[in-house]
């Protein structure tokens, strides 16, 4: 009897352990906007056009990495390997990490479209791409912080005359190809989160264009429901792209302030920076609630739906804004 008690206390205090260390693991970092800002003052009153962006991929490709808990995407072992809802957020906040990264090297440090490649973005780049889920030979975390690594070597470059081929060029053309990016992630994401309750679409995959084809027939209705289990997790994927965006269009109100005044857009993206932080509040429920959209129950889905929503309008507007001269 005595056995069976002393069993029964350490498998309840191993569930206690569990259950704490599941919680503390599992919470959401916060908005490191001031580490950032910290990060320009250091390098002085005016850093160098493009130190500020860097300087926000390198930020939160780190909190990623070193947040409490660490990395838990590719953990192999409970209770972390027990875990969703991080390892969900973590995958949005690299799936938008890695959509910059590939602009860094494609557009942002390139001046025309013969120019040559940038050295350290041409090794970074591929680093962020590894499958988030590898845990040996190699690991995600070794590859992403060989990507850091790069883009400390990048940043530094920026502003020594002696290494001109490392450039940033702060264009209304380079910042519209990486919105236009962004607003095809911030859609998707909206259709997933909207689907938490089911809905009966028809097909508008050719709408506009008479003479467009597709490779297969496709039903011209669908009913589009996202399974029960998925539900939290597409939640925190669409929480942590969100998270990684705002920090990165904070460093676009930085490093393109004179193409946005000159097109008089800062507003426009200072609204969509307003939008994203309300997707970051706190979730006082336990569970990501999937109410019906006019029911008793919350769904926190379609709050997280409607505000992505309206930041890729307003990115939208805004793309169009950068045209103008």
């Amino acid at each position: 009897m005595i056995k069976r008690n002393i069993t029964y206390l350490i498998a309840g205090l191993l569930l206690f352990i569990f259950v704490v260390v599941s919680w503390w693991v599992s919470r959401e970092p916060e908005v490191i906007a001031e580490q950032i800002q910290q990060a320009q003052q250091t390098a002085g009153a005016t850093p160098t056009v493009g130190f500020t962006m860097t300087t926000a991929l390198i930020k939160v490709t780190e909190t990623l990495l070193d947040k409490p808990g660490g990395y838990l995407a590719n953990d192999i072992l409970p209770p972390y390997s027990l875990l969703d809802n991080m390892p969900a957020w973590e995958f949005g906040v690299l799936e938008m990490s890695r959509d910059l990264a590939l602009a860094f090297r494609k557009d942002f440090s390139r001046s025309q479209s013969q120019s040559a490649e940038n050295e350290f973005l041409k090794v970074a780049q591929p680093q962020f791409n590894i499958d988030h889920k590898s845990w040996a030979i190699p690991s995600a975390e070794s590859e992403y912080r060989k990507a850091v690594e790069q883009l400390y070597l990048y940043r530094d470059a920026l502003s020594n005359s002696s290494q001109p081929d490392s450039q940033f060029y702060a264009r209304a053309d380079n910042l519209r190809d990486w919105l236009k990016n962004v607003e095809k992630r911030l859609g998707s994401y909206s259709q997933r989160l909207s689907a938490s309750v089911g809905q009966d679409r028809l097909n508008t995959d050719l709408a506009g264009d008479a003479g467009a084809r597709q490779s297969t027939n496709a039903p011209a209705n669908q009913v589009v429901k996202t399974s029960w289990w998925k539900i939290d997790d597409e939640f925190y994927e669409a929480r942590g792209a969100a998270w990684a965006l705002l920090h990165y269009l904070k460093a676009v109100e930085v490093d393109f302030a004179e193409v946005l005044h000159r097109r008089n857009a800062m507003v426009s993206l200072q609204q969509i920076i307003r939008e994203l932080e309300a997707t970051q509040q706190p979730i006082w429920s336990p569970m990501v609630l999937n109410g019906s959209g006019f029911g008793l129950l919350a769904n926190h889905s379609l709050v997280m739906a409607n505000y992505i929503s309206r930041a890729n309008a307003a990115l939208n507007d805004l793309s169009e804004l950068l045209i103008q001269g």
